[in-house]
């Protein structure tokens, strides 16, 4: 599942890496957000195009955004396949990012959610090398972190029929509340199934201007910068929103305690600031990092979650 938006420039590399996929079958959904350039007329170039066991089907929209987009994808795509990959226009796969994927979750039970994400190789435009990010995570996939933080990366997801379809048949009518597409997948079936992260690159992830999330090649003062940064607009990530939203939705799917942490952490926002600090302090939820961590109890006292 493929989103364009004035990708002309490396969509036809990305399209190449897909069809050079090995030892797997599989089809392409393309929606195109609105381009304004050549996207549309390359992308309906291989569309039109016969290749062995693979179908090209390309839908054309309005502008909807990155989350509007990606979710207008998963009603676009039909409901059956073995395994569902999501896919950004910039960059590269690996040749067996598919293969991989579909082996770590054939490893685990296939009545529940579940969902592989990986680290990726960052690269500048021209392909060449910089860092692997994310590495993996050191606490628990939970909802406890995806509440709060997001560690799987999008363009790496690939999710199992019972992910895609409880996702697809309820998915939000309020997007303003959602954070991004794969925190809202990643927050759900860290919440009702299992997460895999294979810290093995499977995709070269291209960095540039125009590529403003995922990680960096940065310094030590540049991190401190970014996070200071971060808490500043802190009021923009909305994460409060998305809980809300989210438990509306799945509530009555949550375990008491998942709900009763839920509950004390969007009521504590209206308490006073000596409560919060105590809250803070010892709220269950958490991200990876300590820094960021400690970033995630700041903004929470000053209500800026």
């Amino acid at each position: 599942m493929l989103s364009t938006y004035n990708g002309a420039k490396y969509i036809e590399e990305q399209l190449e890496s897909l069809l050079a996929q090995r030892h797997v079958e599989m089809d392409i959904y393309i929606r195109d957000d609105g381009s304004s350039d050549k996207t549309v007329q390359m992308v309906r170039k291989y569309a039109e195009s016969v290749f062995d066991q693979i179908k090209i089907y390309l839908f054309e929209g309005e502008n909807l955004g990155a989350i509007g987009s990606f979710f207008e994808l998963m009603r676009l795509t039909q409901p059956k396949y073995d395994y569902y990959a999501f896919c950004d226009q910039d960059d590269v796969w690996q040749p067996d990012k598919l293969s991989r994927a579909v082996e770590k979750l054939q490893s685990r039970p296939s009545d529940i959610p579940l969902m592989y994400c990986s680290s990726t190789q960052m690269v500048d435009q021209e392909l060449n090398l910089l860092n692997i990010w994310p590495q993996r995570p050191p606490k628990p996939l939970s909802m406890y972190n995806a509440m709060v933080e997001n560690c799987c990366v999008g363009c790496t997801m690939v999710l199992n029929p019972v992910t895609f379809e409880q996702i697809r048949s309820n998915l939000p009518s309020d997007l303003t509340s959602i954070l991004m597409h794969d925190r809202w997948i990643y927050l759900y079936v860290s919440t009702f199934g299992e997460v895999i992260f294979d810290e093995e690159p499977t995709i070269l992830y291209r960095q540039h201007q125009e590529n403003v999330m995922g990680g960096s090649n940065e310094g030590w003062s540049t991190k401190w910068k970014r996070r200071f940064d971060r808490l500043r607009k802190a009021g923009r990530l909305k994460l409060s929103e998305q809980a809300r939203l989210f438990n509306d939705m799945y509530g009555e799917y949550l375990t008491s305690t998942q709900s009763q942490d839920i509950k004390h952490f969007l009521d504590g926002l209206e308490d006073s600031f000596i409560k919060r600090i105590k809250y803070a302090l010892n709220m269950p939820f958490y991200r990876q990092a300590s820094l960021d961590n400690l970033v995630l109890k700041l903004i929470y006292v000053l209500k800026k979650v």
